[in-house]
């Protein structure tokens, strides 16, 4: 695992992700749409790290999550950039 101290804003109890998804600089249903292919690339129980600036995306990543049944393990905003980390189940998305 990743030294907290070299993740910011994420704590050593959170998961090492499998996948890095950079979505900065798009807009909703892009970050959604690129999400979904990323976790369908993944094995249950990996988790996506996404990275993203859509003002809507924290409202969009929950919904997601809550209609999917996904796991949000993390979500944080700094300086207009939010992190998600996000559980693959083993349910389809």
């Amino acid at each position: 695992m990743i030294p907290s101290e070299l993740r910011p804003g994420f704590s050593d109890h959170e998961p090492t992700p499998a996948k890095v998804l950079d979505v900065k600089g798009l807009n909703c249903p892009l970050p959604l749409l690129k999400c979904k292919v990323a976790l369908n690339r993944l094995a249950a129980g990996q988790v996506l790290h996404i990275l993203a600036t859509d003002p809507m995306a924290s409202l969009d990543f929950q919904a997601f999550c809550a209609r999917t049944g996904h796991e949000l393990v993390h979500m944080s905003e700094q300086s207009g950039v939010w992190e998600f980390l996000i559980r693959k189940t083993s349910m389809p998305s």
